[in-house]
């Protein structure tokens, strides 16, 4: 469905202006060649963990009877990842599938959206050390929050 909209905006938006369409689907295209490279290997990586990580061990440390123990391990995880939404949430309903819980897959997917550790160095760089602290820790403890409410949701709190 959105593929269709998509090309009857990009339709109706070359009728308006055909230049400046045109112009910005070559800028589109070139952003998406110059990405695609780094999304893929991110694909591929996740790929292979998946494969050589067996779902007994994942259902050890992240099923539903992980508790607390399993929320922090996937918190930990997530805050030490680097992924964009596209890869993470597709991860997620893998790992959902596989039997992890609704409050494990929150805390990972938030903290990796919401906690940086990987990119602190760049972070630190650009805001200082104390916004990039206190950034880090307010994305932590809203992690942890969101968790707890999923948790709540579904029943399956741990506390």
């Amino acid at each position: 469905m959105i593929y269709y909209f998509t090309a009857a905006l990009t339709a109706i938006l070359f009728i308006i202006d055909r230049e400046k369409t045109i112009r910005g689907l070559k800028i589109g295209l070139k952003k998406i060649r110059k990405n695609s490279p780094v999304f893929l290997n991110m694909i591929i990586l996740v790929a292979f963990s998946l494969y050589f990580v067996s779902d007994e061990l994942i259902l050890k440390f992240l099923g539903d009877g992980s508790g607390a123990v399993g929320v922090a391990l996937a918190g930990g995880l997530g805050s030490l990842a680097f992924m964009p939404g596209f890869v993470a949430f597709p991860l997620a309903g893998i790992l959902l599938e596989k039997g992890v819980s609704y409050t494990v897959i929150a805390a990972f997917t938030t903290t990796l959206m919401m906690v940086g550790l990987v990119t602190y160095p760049v972070e630190k760089d650009f805001f200082g050390l104390k916004i990039t602290v206190i950034r880090n820790l307010i994305s932590l403890v809203m992690a942890i929050i969101v968790s707890i409410a999923i948790g709540l949701f579904y029943g399956e709190l741990f506390i």
